[in-house]
């Protein structure tokens, strides 16, 4: 992003102020009292110059059950890329996450799932419940010869199914291995290739818009190049009879459980035994396997949740998500562990009816939602009255991530899913963070699209090219202590992990994304780095001008890139999709180049600007302009395995 850019994020108000009694009875403040802090500031100041403190009283706090207390919370002998957390601690996550509130009835009544299908079928469990049938199928994989180390490849639609076999592999000292349920048969593949996964769990299909998309023969083609795979566990979701079953290796569902008892020992693991192995995308290359154990991912997504998102015992989650991505174990995970209720629904978030979503906030009673700027742009042309129909008075709070807001989307969320009266907790961090870097909260006013700060216990930073930090421009978002969510290295690649993070400053994570904090100490989120745009020396960043664009009453979403100039080096090209009921002209695609000219400067003003039927994204509504420009380009645009439409690289090829 380049210094002279002044409309956007500075130019916000404060559209949100918590008022004192959010403050008083927030989780985060019990803690501050706890531990005889006066203010978030110095909680901040406490939590990231004093970690091992910290994440001992976070710990503490959460209230997490050892088996064998740790000698030591952190070790950083090995440098500050490589700690080793809870020292010596033995620790199985899922004895906090079921386990012990299984010891008064109280607890262990309280609902931990909530499920609703696209059909409009409902369950719930308890943690009693919901700990019978992770038993069951612990039981299944212990009888099957599975146990410590082995790593299992979850290839599910998001179902209580899903939720079972998550939590059992674990139970048992394996390896969950999270796959989209959107993957085609090579990103399955490469995956379970690379982590040499010896089981997997998949359904016989996923109902989208009441149509069945097949995942067993997506399985079943991945597994052609899997060897190791020897067992494929299929629910029968979608009640297919005409499903391939391959004989001595696959097997029903309820087959698998039938007849198991509904006790089972938790194993006992170290706290650093490496519990979860889950992909993300590189620009280039292979797909990076962050590696996560017992006491990092889990503890870091409940500390999140209950001291920034303050979500409370008993409360309900509902972030939307698939648990190829990192959100579908987080949601698991920091839920459970905090003693609070999950929902997960299996369908598109928009279907039959466009109030789908506020009806199921609504149904379910949900205290905290999360969802994606991108939904929320498809969603609005449809207009608030579908919001409307519902009664969202249990809503405490949005949370958002996946994408950058523009200021009308947030706004529109604000007024209308949220009375203008309570929070969107913005939520920015990643897979290799185990959660948040940043993230709104109950204590600091709040501007469009703005996070309040820092979680907790992240020592992040803005700096510019020198490593020097900047207010009130745009710089690297940095990290400068560990904290215990870091991934403990990418999966066989010691050398790519490091290469990512910590190569351009000297034992700093840097984590890729641009930010700014401006002057009333609000933090904002501006797009991917290495998006970077330079032209003819000056910076600009995707987010700054896709939120310019995306304001127009006609544009539902865009998406700015770099393309070759003999004179500036670089030029801006802009792809838009139309809102529905605008169709496209050039008079219109005038208006786009002026609005951008009349905000940035005629410096930047862009060589083309196209219209396009679609944006490729990942299945986790990020989109991927790194693939736009390769298409542009006609260059290779790398790891493809992530794409939820690959027909939308055709739409970029043909926009006009």
């Amino acid at each position: 992003m380049h210094a002279e850019a002044k409309t956007f994020p500075f130019d916000q108000q404060v559209a949100w102020t918590p008022n004192p009694e959010q403050i008083r009875s927030s989780n985060l403040k019990q803690f501050m009292d706890i531990h005889e802090l006066s203010s978030l500031d110095e909680v901040m100041q406490r939590s990231t110059t004093d970690i091992a403190w910290f994440w001992d009283a976070a710990i503490r706090h959460l209230e997490i059950e050892f088996e064998v207390p740790y000698s030591k919370v952190v070790d950083e002998s090995e440098g500050p890329q490589f700690p080793v957390w809870c020292v010596d601690g033995r620790m199985n996550i899922v004895h906090n996450m079921l386990d012990k509130w299984l010891a008064t009835p109280e607890t262990a009544e309280r609902t931990a799932l909530r499920y609703e299908s696209e059909e409009g079928t409902h369950s719930t469990y308890s943690y009693a419940e919901l700990n019978r049938e992770v038993c069951r199928c612990a039981n299944a994989l212990r009888s099957d010869g599975f146990g410590k180390g082995d790593i299992i490849g979850l290839f599910m639609p998001m179902t209580p199914e899903l939720i079972f076999a998550f939590l059992a592999i674990i139970k048992v000292g394996g390896i969950i291995l999270p796959l989209f349920s959107g993957y085609g048969p090579k990103a399955v593949a490469t995956r379970l290739n690379d982590g040499g996964a010896v089981g997997l769990f998949t359904a016989d299909g996923a109902p989208r818009r009441g149509k069945v998309i097949n995942m067993k023969e997506t399985a079943d083609e991945a597994l052609r190049d899997c060897p190791t795979v020897r067992r494929v566990v299929v629910q029968n979701r979608c009640n297919r009879s005409d499903l391939p079953m391959t004989s001595g290796r696959d097997v029903f569902y309820h087959t698998y459980i039938s007849g198991q008892r509904e006790e089972a020992e938790t194993l006992s693991t170290s706290a650093e035994d490496m519990m979860m192995l889950i992909y993300t995308s590189g620009t280039t290359g292979r797909p990076k396997g962050a590696v996560h154990t017992h006491c990092g991912f889990p503890i870091k997504s409940a500390q999140d949740m209950y001291h920034a998102m303050d979500v409370k015992p008993g409360e309900t989650m509902y972030w939307m998500s698939d648990m190829g991505w990192m959100m579908g174990p987080w949601l698991v995970f920091g839920t459970l562990i905090i003693g609070a209720s999950m929902v997960i629904y299996d369908g598109a978030p928009d279907f039959p009816e466009p109030d789908r979503t506020w009806q199921l906030v609504d149904q379910q009673q949900v205290t905290h939602l999360g969802l994606s700027p991108v939904l929320i742009r498809a969603l609005m042309p449809a207009g608030e009255k579908h919001v409307n129909k519902h009664n969202l008075s249990a809503l405490r709070a949005v949370g958002s991530t996946g994408s950058p807001w523009d200021p009308a989307s947030w706004n529109w969320v604000f007024e209308h899913v949220l009375s203008s009266s309570k929070p969107i907790l913005n939520y920015s961090g990643g897979t290799e963070i185990s959660g948040g870097i940043v993230c709104g909260n109950f204590f600091k006013p709040l501007k469009p699209c703005s996070f309040s700060g820092p979680v907790p216990g992240m020592a992040a930073d803005v700096v510019d090219s020198d490593g020097h930090s900047v207010h009130g421009t745009v710089g690297e978002l940095i990290i400068r202590q560990p904290w215990i969510g870091m991934t403990r290295g990418f999966w066989k690649d010691k050398q790519r992990y490091l290469d990512s993070y910590w190569k351009r400053i000297d034992n700093t994570w840097v984590h890729g994304d641009f930010a700014a904090i401006d002057d009333d100490g609000l933090w904002f989120i501006l797009g991917r780095s290495d998006d970077t745009i330079k032209v003819a020396g000056k910076r600009v960043g995707p987010a700054e001008v896709e939120s310019i664009v995306n304001a127009e009453p006609e544009i539902q979403e865009s998406a700015a890139i770099g393309i070759p100039h003999d004179i500036k080096g670089e030029e801006l090209g802009v792809y838009v999709v139309l809102a529905h009921g605008f169709s496209a002209s050039e008079e219109l695609r005038q208006k786009l180049v002026a609005c951008i000219v009349n905000e940035l400067g005629r410096p930047l003003k862009p060589g083309f600007v196209r219209f396009t039927a679609s944006l490729p994204k990942t299945r986790n509504a990020k989109v991927m302009r790194r693939v736009i420009q390769a298409t542009y380009l006609g260059t290779n645009p790398g790891d493809l395995s992530s794409i939820e439409s690959p027909a939308s690289i055709s739409d970029i090829q043909n926009a006009s």
